[in-house]
């Protein structure tokens, strides 16, 4: 595939050792250009399209074209395409209204990609200490009922934000621990040092004692 001369340079300069900062000095440098954007995801690489989500126009940003991103990130491992949909939620996703409404209907969508930004998304509402929405109990009744059976990309999802839940929402928090315990999804896992377990029992009373709630 033929790139235009500035694909071309932005391209020449990503290589294995370049890091996120990298990626973000250079899209700082474009700041916002949808049209290179779409070119730097068309060379299927992970770190273009690291780049590419940095530059996108999140108004342009249509159910049709997620579909379309979303298609082309099963190319990539595991880990790497859960990268990019994170990337994507993180950097253009929760940025605007029209995005945020689009990540709120993705409850029971067909792609388990989009399904895991609906819970991280749910996650992310607690995490960064904003109000917990009044949806709480609606949550934790679909998580019971589906977590045992969902991809597990969307478990980890799923699990993160009833750990959150059972961190922030005390009335809440022993039976995120029950759940955990019943489930026992990530029990025994090995973490790094100072990073909090996933295991909801572990995580749940990690998280609620740095912040003695």
């Amino acid at each position: 595939m033929k790139f235009s001369s500035q694909a071309e340079k932005i391209l020449v300069q990503i290589n294995n050792k370049t890091k996120l900062g990298d990626l973000r000095k250079i899209a700082k440098d474009i700041k916002k250009n949808h049209e290179l954007a779409l070119e730097l995801w068309s060379s299927e690489r992970f770190l273009a399209r690291q780049l590419a989500i940095l530059i996108m126009d999140n108004k342009l940003l249509s159910q049709e074209l997620i579909n379309k991103l979303n298609k082309d990130m099963q190319t990539h491992t595991f880990s790497e395409r859960n990268q990019l949909m994170d990337w994507l939620m993180a950097n253009q996703l929760t940025k605007d209204k029209k995005t945020i409404t689009l990540i709120q209907s993705w409850k029971d969508s067909s792609s388990s990609l989009q399904r895991r930004t609906y819970w991280y998304y749910q996650a992310r509402l607690r995490w960064t200490g904003q109000t917990p929405p009044e949806n709480t109990n609606e949550l934790l009744s679909a998580i019971e009922a589906r977590i045992v059976m969902e991809e597990p990309e969307v478990q980890w999802a799923m699990n993160f934000t009833a750990g959150w839940i059972g961190v922030f929402e005390k009335k809440y928090r022993d039976r995120c621990v029950t759940l955990g315990e019943k489930i026992g999804l990530y029990k025994g896992e090995m973490v790094s040092k100072g990073c909090t377990p996933n295991y909801l029992p572990e995580f749940i009373a990690m998280e609620s004692n740095k912040r003695n709630l």
